[in-house]
């Protein structure tokens, strides 16, 4: 398993790919595969991101690694009946079209162990509102890099809330703060991509607690 952390970490597709079927050829249960090889590869890309110790291409690398050890790897959990830590829905608001904050956002939650819905940019509220309906998470993202689209989050959030929707909501996005998140009611702001996931493991408490 430590191979396998240390070709997600290198961003050494063929390598993670490789050695996750020949873990699975040997028998090593699924969610070994998956917590002590694939999720500990991708906390180490966490902990150097956050330290600046390596940037965004290695993390996109990394993270493509995991995708691809990932493909071979998600038949054999569904078989073991394994759960992902929490479901997310997340998305680029409406009027903003930057993708890059929230696609790496996705990556390091996918690589935390989350089952992350990724709508795409220019989402309107309608739209946040129709898909946290029909996917039930346990948490919505809301991104967004302009300062003109950001106050839309705050109607996001109220439109939710008015159909019902129980999902905790997380904020983020260069012109964010926590101060905006506590106005407009969300759960929680993450300031970068690197804290997104601490963020997001500290809002679904109960299903982080499951893969401990």
């Amino acid at each position: 398993m430590k191979a396998l952390a240390d070709a997600v970490i290198k961003g050494d597709q063929n390598t993670a790919a490789d050695i996750t079927k020949a873990a699975l050829s040997e028998g090593i249960a699924a969610k070994s595969i998956l917590d002590d090889g694939l999720i500990a590869g991708m906390d180490v890309v966490g902990v150097r991101f956050k330290k600046n110790e390596i940037y965004i291409p290695e993390v996109l690398i990394a993270a493509r690694a995991m995708k691809k050890a990932m493909e071979i790897l998600e038949p054999e959990l569904a078989k073991a009946g394994v759960e992902p830590l929490a479901k997310v829905l997340i998305g680029t608001v409406q009027g903003d079209l930057h993708d890059i904050g929230k696609n790496l956002v996705t990556m390091m939650l996918k690589g935390a162990g989350f089952d992350v819905i990724d709508l795409g940019v220019d989402i309107s509220p309608e739209k946040f509102v129709e898909q946290a309906k029909a996917t039930s998470p346990d948490l919505i993202g809301m991104s967004a890099l302009l300062t003109t689209t950001m106050p839309i989050m705050e109607k996001n959030i109220q439109m939710l809330r008015d159909a019902g929707v129980s999902a905790k909501i997380m904020l983020g996005g260069a012109p964010l703060s926590q101060g905006y998140a506590d106005k407009w009611g969300a759960d929680g702001y993450a300031p970068d991509a690197a804290s997104a996931t601490d963020v997001a493991k500290t809002l679904v408490p109960k299903q982080a607690k499951c893969t401990q």
